[in-house]
């Protein structure tokens, strides 16, 4: 069997610790955005017509019956519910950090606010598993249920490969309906440009990139060799300031469409993920 690890080290909050950090967290994204890319629940004004015996009195649209001498209600409409998925990146490379949490620690606590936050909104959440243990929970309104795929997420393992790619393309093709997709990945795996532009076609595309810092800053000291953390795989290669693939994902993340925001496990993340989704209008744009 293969061995199952709790985030002792780099989450060391309890339970109801990490059940106040999330909620926290969710408040924190919510505050001050009347126009939420989560709403479900709320009622979109269509029309005016005459009064019928039977309709609510509370229903009733006080200008136009004034304006035209009889009796109007307000008829409303409920927009829309638009599921969203979280696909929380689970690989070995999201585990290994040079701080105290790690990356795979930041998007399990990002992944419980985002939820909380839509569930807020009354907008379903799923969520599935972009590593090697099957985990695809199909969108729900159920706090409970999110909050025990959470403590799920709270255990890790340090030898699964990514499978970002295939999965973003397995449930994107799968989806009838518009959905919104939120990625959390330090996108290691080479083939999810690709997946995340096709799927950005038909579906809203959210990709939170979660970066160590040590990732980004190399010296240029010559070569040095490593190991490949999911696969065990040794390799040579050259000091570097900045790889190039980091910036050749994010221009092509911004041709296709979707948004792109990278989150450093070295800095406050609360603040620039707020700023993030309100720059864009909440994470809902209108439809193209």
């Amino acid at each position: 069997m293969t061995p199952t690890h709790q985030l002792e080290t780099s989450d060391p909050l309890e339970t109801r610790q990490f059940t106040l950090a999330v909620r926290r967290l969710a408040d924190t994204l919510n505050y001050g955005t009347d126009h939420s890319p989560f709403r479900g629940s709320g009622h979109d004004y269509v029309q005016s017509r005459v009064y019928q015996p039977g309709d609510p009195v509370k229903s009733i649209d006080w200008r136009v019956t004034a304006r035209t001498g009889r009796a109007h209600v307000k008829e409303y409409e409920a927009p829309k519910r638009i599921p969203v998925y979280l696909f929380i990146d689970t690989s070995a490379s999201m585990t290994v950090s040079s701080q105290r949490l790690s990356k795979y620690a930041w998007a399990v606590h990002i992944a419980g606010g985002l939820a909380f936050a839509c569930l807020d909104r009354v907008s379903p959440v799923g969520v599935v598993g972009a590593g090697e243990r099957p985990l695809h929970i199909t969108p729900s309104l159920s706090r409970i249920q999110i909050m025990e795929w959470l403590h799920r997420l709270r255990h890790y393992r340090t030898d699964e490969t990514t499978t970002l790619a295939a999965r973003v393309t397995e449930i994107s093709a799968l989806l009838s309906q518009r959905a919104m997709l939120i990625i959390l990945s330090d996108l290691h795996d080479p083939t999810a440009p690709a997946a995340l532009r096709l799927a950005a076609q038909r579906h809203e595309v959210v990709v939170l990139q979660l970066r160590d810092p040590a990732e980004e800053a190399m010296p240029d000291t010559g070569f040095f060799q490593a190991q490949e953390a999911e696969t065990g795989t040794a390799f040579l290669s050259r000091g570097r300031s900045l790889p190039a693939s980091h910036t050749l994902i994010t221009k092509e993340l911004r041709r296709s469409g979707a948004s792109h925001l990278i989150l450093r496990t070295d800095q406050p993340i609360a603040a620039p993920l707020r700023e993030f989704l309100q720059a864009r209008g909440g994470l809902h744009r209108k439809a193209r």
